[in-house]
């Protein structure tokens, strides 16, 4: 039942049962309930608007799912704040009544992280798209919660500086932040813990603050808590964020990518391991198994041979682009890999990388009609060899359709796992593998999540990875910023 109680519909109209009682005591429940949330829907229409407070069901079903498996849970209202007081204020009324808050950026999540498990209000903060400043001598950004990276990336194009975290979607970057998001480049621009500098966040009774003091953009500082980090991960549950300012990188002058084939999953992870061993500041390093490059193949029109592959691509000045590439062709030589296959020109790598970042969709493509469970562990880059090959394995024993693909630079790697979601067997088959996968990961002394976040998927995963002790802390700074349990409830922690 979701939390406002818009359940009117189950007795009103039947005359029958208007004698009885219960059924009454029901009735006036069930007015009140309606009327409370009419009054509450005035409230924020007097805030934001009247076009700015939907509680149709096409809107609020929209924004009760994200990319993944997990099952729609819509809120009971779905608003569209313009500027953070107004998120300031949205917060304050849902304080004052104990209405549960959830944040909205572009719905791209994996783990069920924007689903309304317990109703209440559903924050789209898309409207609030501004990019309020652009610093490049000092390589920052400031952007309002709206902006994507493709926007702020074309925004920026003329200046020669980027922002390179690239999760595939084309994600907000404050949902990013939320998620702690990275992707493809994070071999060597790292994730986004490392590319924010300070936070706007607006906390569940409306207080707002800014994590590294309002204004301050420094490279760094050793100014009490790092309360930016904390922030950064914590998807929704402690307050809202309404302003980041970022890192920019400077455009590299040359960039160059290949794809080279491997006889099997050991050699192509193993070359991966050997080209980060030798130093080469690669840019890209990504690892696809043979049933993802099919996939890939028939989704985006390729022709790679039908084997574990690593994508890669390498920037920099000419002439180190050239020498990163001599030396990696050396080592993938050295590991039974083919030639590499190259794409120089725009065009060619922006195809190759598109084909990659599509391979979601490649995924379901192979079983229409039906739905996937991403998988995300992550571990130290000297177990990546043994965990794919035990993991390969387990698909193959399981009988499942879930290619592996892996950002293998950071040792993190997916599995996606397509699923007819209307079979209960195969949706738990898809939690069973996910579940022995984690465990796997932590076995090795990897974590559940390198970039997902735990949204309400792996609560049960993140117990065993942190522990008792560091679940408690985490518990007692989320009674202390969310007392009344509002923010994004049934998400990280069980509460």
């Amino acid at each position: 039942m979701s939390y406002l109680g818009f359940f009117g519909r189950h007795c009103v109209g039947h005359r029958r049962i208007l004698g009885n009682p219960t059924w009454r005591r029901l009735l006036c429940t069930t007015r009140q309930a309606t009327t409370a949330a009419a009054e509450l829907k005035s409230t924020f229409q007097s805030i934001l608007g009247e076009d700015n407070v939907s509680s149709a069901l096409a809107v609020r079903e929209q924004h009760g799912r994200d990319e993944s498996y997990h099952k729609c849970h819509p809120a009971d209202l779905v608003v569209f704040p313009s500027n953070t007081e107004e998120v300031s204020e949205i917060a304050k009324v849902c304080y004052k009544n104990g209405i549960p808050m959830v944040p909205y950026g572009t719905g791209t999540g994996l783990e069920g992280g924007i689903v309304a498990v317990k109703g209440g209000v559903c924050i789209d903060l898309g409207k609030m798209d501004k990019i309020l400043e652009v610093n490049e001598e000092d390589f920052d950004a400031t952007i309002e919660p709206g902006v994507s990276r493709e926007h702020l990336n074309a925004f920026v194009r003329d200046t020669g500086l980027w922002f390179p975290i690239d999760p595939g979607a084309n994600a907000s970057i404050c949902g990013m932040c939320a998620t702690s998001a990275s992707g493809t480049n994070a071999v060597r621009y790292g994730t986004m813990r490392e590319n924010v500098r300070n936070l706007e966040v607006v906390l569940s009774d409306g207080t707002i603050f800014d994590t590294a003091g309002k204004g301050r953009r420094t490279r760094k500082t050793s100014a009490g808590y790092n309360l930016t980090n904390l922030f950064t991960g914590s998807e929704g549950t402690l307050g809202i964020i309404t302003k980041a300012t970022i890192k920019l990188h400077g455009i590299p002058e040359a960039t160059v990518s290949g794809v080279c084939s491997f006889p099997d999953v050991r050699s192509a992870v193993d070359t991966s391991i050997e080209m980060l061993q030798a130093g080469i500041p690669v840019g890209k390093m990504e690892f696809l198994d043979d049933v993802q490059v099919d996939a890939c193949n028939r989704f985006s029109g390729l022709d790679y041979p039908v084997q574990p592959a690593l994508f890669l691509e390498f920037v920099g000045s000419e002439s180190s682009v050239e020498e990163q590439a001599v030396i990696a062709g050396e080592i993938i030589s050295g590991n039974g890999g083919s030639d590499f296959q190259w794409a120089k020109e725009a065009e060619q790598r922006n195809k190759l990388w598109k084909a990659r970042h599509n391979a979601w969709y490649a995924c379901l493509a192979l079983r229409p009609g039906c739905k996937g469970v991403s998988t995300d562990a992550c571990v130290p880059i000297s177990r990546l060899t043994e965990i794919i090959v035990a993991t390969k394995e387990d698909i193959i024993a399981s009988n499942l359709t879930a290619p592996i693909v892996g950002h293998v630079g950071d040792g993190n790697f997916h599995c996606f796992i397509v699923i007819d979601d209307t079979k209960e067997e195969e949706i738990q088959q898809a939690k069973d593998f996910t579940m022995r996968l984690g465990r796997r990961a932590l076995s090795v002394g990897g974590t559940c999540t390198g970039e997902h976040g735990i949204g309400n998927g792996k609560l049960k995963l993140l117990v065993e990875e942190i522990g008792p002790a560091g679940i408690e802390v985490m518990k007692n700074i989320k009674r202390t910023l969310d007392p009344k349990n509002l923010m994004n409830p049934g998400k990280v922690l069980y509460m």
